[in-house]
């Protein structure tokens, strides 16, 4: 599965970069997100709740950032699994500054097995870009609330999809 996009965040290409650079403003805002810690080689552990169609479950994940230029660039890669099976997943987070704030740019691909699979490809990638698309909302909102220490409620489960019709 092939993902890609861009958001606009109204704030600096170095607050951005701090906010996602911060475990605890991630957790906030990541959709899901029951746990997000750092791991002592950098990683961080993760665990989400996540639903689509008929398929939920409770995943554990392994999350590295990898080749961070500061302020500019990074790879992601992301590998979990849980009760209805398995995610592996490589990025590209860029951040551009423009007059008015920073656009972030991310591109990357996701494998997934198990039963989640079973939902079909075009169902996957819809809940895929539900879940960045609340995740940038959330992040942005964090940002325009007072910076990346502001408190704020966490993140609401990932958003159940209806199951897919024919």
């Amino acid at each position: 599965m092939i993902l890609g996009g861009t958001y606009k965040i109204s704030a600096t290409p170095e607050r951005v970069w701090q906010a996602l650079m911060n475990p605890e403003v991630l957790a906030r805002v990541l959709p899901g997100c029951e746990k997000l810690e750092a791991s002592p080689d950098g990683s961080y552990e993760a665990r989400m709740k996540v639903g689509i169609a008929a398929v939920k479950g409770t995943y554990q994940g392994r999350i590295e950032i990898l080749d961070p230029i500061p302020n500019e660039l990074f790879r992601l890669k992301v590998d979990g699994q849980g009760t209805g099976g398995f995610l592996n997943a490589i990025g590209t987070l860029s951040l551009a500054a423009e007059a008015d704030g920073t656009l972030v740019r991310y591109a990357g691909e996701a494998q997934v097995g198990g039963v989640i699979a079973s939902v079909g490809q075009r169902l996957m990638l819809a809940a895929a870009k539900q879940i960045i698309n609340q995740f940038f909302q959330a992040f942005a909102r964090q940002l325009a609330a007072g910076g990346e220490a502001a408190e704020e409620k966490p993140a609401p489960p990932a958003a159940d999809l209806p199951p897919q019709e024919s």
